[in-house]
C-alpha cells in the first residue's frame, strides 16, 4: 500500500478553514442522496461541520461514522457534533485505504478533500466501494490546484501555487486531484459514475481577508510550512515572501479568486 504525508497537518490555519465547510457549501452534488434513515461513512471528517450536517439529515433513524487518520481532530469533532445536540454519530481513527469495516456497511460513503492527500487514490476508492451497499452511493470530492485562478494577477501567488503543488507531490499526493477523479472512480470499478464540478469563490472584503490570512499563516506556520523547507523546496525566507503576497492580494479591492473542485457520484 502506498503511503502519502497530510500536506497541511491540522495548524489553526488550517482547520480554520476546514471549519467554515458546510454540506451545503462542500457537499450540495450529493444532497438529494442523502435522507432520514440511511447510515453515512464520513471518511476524513476532520473537524466535523460536514459530519454534524448529515448526521442531521438522516435523523431519525439514520447515522453517521465518523472517521479520520488524525486522533486529535476527533475530539473536534466529537466537540462539534456535541454543540449541535446530536447523538447518531459515531467516530474511529481510520485509513481509508484500509476501512475496518465489513463489506456492505453503510448506505453513503462520503469523503471531502481526502483523495488527493492518498497515497493510492484508486485503492481508497475500492475501499469505499466495498464497504458500501449494493444500491448506495460512493461520493468524493477534491479540489484541483492546477486550476485554480484568481485576479489580480499574481507572480507570488504563481510561485505559491507551483511550490504547493511540488510539496504535495512529494508527500505522495496528488494536487490536481479534482480532474483524475473520474478516471481513479473508473479504475476503482465503478460503472454508473455522475462526474461534475463544484466551487467556492472568495470576492468579498470579509472573504479576501479570512482566505488570504489563512492562507499566509500556513505558508509560514503550519505542518506544510516545515515539509516545504525540510524537503529543501523553499526557504523560511520564501515562504516569508509567498506569505505577505497573500496578505497583499487579500488587500486588494477588486481582488477574486475561484477554486474549483471535481465531483464524482458512483453508485454501488
Amino acid at each position: 500500500m502506498a503511503d502519502a504525508v497530510y500536506t497541511h497537518g491540522h495548524h489553526e490555519s488550517v482547520l480554520r478553514s476546514h471549519r467554515w465547510r458546510t454540506a451545503a457549501n462542500s457537499a450540495a452534488y450529493l444532497l438529494g442522496e442523502v435522507r432520514p434513515g440511511l447510515d453515512v461513512l464520513d471518511v476524513g471528517c476532520g473537524p466535523g461541520t460536514i459530519t454534524a450536517d448529515l448526521a442531521a439529515l438522516v435523523s431519525p433513524g439514520g447515522s453517521v461514522t465518523a472517521v479520520d487518520a488524525a486522533g486529535g481532530v476527533l475530539e473536534q469533532a466529537r466537540a462539534t457534533v456535541a454543540e449541535r445536540g446530536l447523538d447518531n454519530v459515531e467516530f474511529a481513527v481510520g485509513d481509508v485505504q484500509a476501512l475496518d469495516f465489513p463489506d456492505d456497511s453503510f448506505d453513503v460513503v462520503h469523503a471531502h478533500q481526502v483523495l488527493q492527500h492518498v497515497g493510492d487514490p484508486v485503492l481508497a476508492l475500492r475501499e469505499m466501494r466495498r464497504v458500501c451497499r449494493p444500491g448506495g452511493v460512493v461520493a468524493a470530492r477534491d479540489s484541483d490546484y492546477g486550476a485554480f485562478t484568481w485576479f489580480p494577477g499574481s507572480p507570488v501567488l504563481d510561485e505559491w501555487r507551483e511550490l504547493y503543488r511540488r510539496v504535495a507531490r512529494a508527500n505522495g499526493g496528488e494536487p490536481d486531484a479534482g480532474r483524475r477523479l473520474l478516471s481513479w472512480a473508473r479504475r476503482a470499478g465503478f460503472t454508473d459514475i455522475t462526474a461534475g464540478a463544484g466551487t467556492w469563490c472568495y470576492a468579498t472584503p470579509g472573504e479576501r481577508a479570512w482566505w488570504s490570512g489563512l492562507w499566509a499563516d500556513r505558508t509560514t506556520a503550519s505542518v506544510y510550512a516545515s515539509l516545504a523547507v525540510d524537503g529543501g523546496h523553499a526557504t523560511a525566507s520564501r515562504l516569508a515572501a509567498i506569505a505577505e503576497g497573500w496578505r497583499a492580494w487579500g488587500r486588494h479591492d477588486d481582488g477574486w479568486f475561484l477554486v474549483p473542485h471535481g465531483e464524482v457520484l458512483c453508485r454501488a
